[in-house]
């Protein structure tokens, strides 16, 4: 069965009871995912967490102290070099020459990566392209922008063109615009074909682009699902409603509770009332008796639990409030080739 097969008939990414100890710090606790081809999956938590570890032990840069991972069907410590082929890393920090040029690096990485002169010089040009840096091909590094480089860092991850790509918090300190042109990109590698592990601290990122999440907290994987499965587990959406006269706020609140069936809540500046919306097709219901009743709005919107109220549903803490990660640090160890 050729590689290119295989791919496709097993998840890019099984891990099962994953385990790395730093010490007394038990960095990854027995993470289990499951990454399915062509998708984006987004590893959600913050600092700390155990996101870069277990990059590092799927891309094979780190032993596993327990369990098991594979890569479109390979064993991680037994198969390395053939996983080592299978996929890109992009990692926090980008690996790259900053005295060289955008076009010499990308040139170095791919004679590395053994492809002949002229063939190294024609895929720089094209990454380069790709990636909108084409006018700063011959800067050097030290004169690019903090987005420009992650570009690049992104761009050599692709030299060999893996189906498989690890981008490890690839927008963190970027500037919003350039936030967005990293999505984008992403976007763009898996309509192309490739499988995307993105991990993250930014909730709205897994929001936008991920098919699937794992929220990990404290080296465990605290919960799972579709952004939209995750939302739900935390509760329903709820009614804003803005009434525009005050005097007519308690009438409001007893007929959200007659025909909604729901007890509507007050903001604090008495502007804004907010219900839960179990039954969406009541609200037309509402609507018509605000209507008879002579109650007038100002605004009306609906709102989704977000992923913030998620991870502090189920963790208990804020996404921001957490340890740097272990493997962050200078403690790692490489596997054997």
């Amino acid at each position: 069965m050729t590689s290119t097969t295989r791919t496709s008939l097993v998840p890019a990414v099984r891990a099962e009871g994953l385990v790395k100890v730093f010490g007394d710090n038990r960095a990854v606790d027995g993470v289990d995912l499951t990454v399915e081809a062509g998708t984006v999956y987004g590893v959600l938590g913050p600092n700390g967490a155990g996101k870069t570890t277990t990059i590092n032990m799927l891309a094979t840069l780190l032993r596993p102290d327990g369990g098991r991972a594979e890569i479109f069907g390979h064993d991680v410590v037994r198969e390395p070099q053939v996983v080592r082929q299978l996929i890109g890393v992009t990692g926090q920090f980008a690996s790259v020459d900053e005295t060289l040029s955008a076009t010499e690096n990308l040139i170095i990485f791919s004679r590395l990566l053994g492809l002949s002169r002229t063939d190294a010089k024609l895929k720089a040009a094209d990454l380069l392209e790709r990636f909108a840096l084409t006018d700063a091909a011959k800067r050097p590094l030290k004169k690019f922008s903090g987005g420009m480089r992650r570009r690049l860092d992104l761009a050599a991850s692709l030299i060999a063109q893996p189906p498989l790509i690890f981008l490890d918090e690839p927008t963190t300190g970027l500037d919003p615009r350039t936030r967005g042109q990293m999505w984008d990109t992403i976007r763009e590698l898996v309509a192309t074909g490739s499988t995307v592990l993105l991990t993250t601290q930014y909730l709205d990122e897994a929001d936008q682009l991920a098919d699937r999440i794992a929220v990990i907290d404290r080296g465990r994987v605290v919960a799972e699902g579709t952004a939209d499965e995750l939302k739900s587990s935390v509760g329903t959406s709820s009614l804003q409603l803005r009434i525009a006269d005050a005097a007519d706020t308690a009438d409001a609140l007893r007929a959200i509770e007659q025909v909604l069936g729901v007890r509507g809540t007050l903001s604090p500046e008495a502007s804004r009332i907010t219900a839960p919306m179990a039954d969406a097709d009541r609200v037309a219901d509402l609507l018509i008796t605000f209507r008879e009743a002579g109650i007038h709005l100002t605004e009306m919107s609906v709102q989704k639990p977000t992923l913030d109220e998620v991870f502090l549903t189920i963790t208990g803490h804020d996404a921001a409030d957490q340890a740097p990660d272990a493997a962050s640090d200078s403690q790692k160890e490489e596997v054997p080739a």
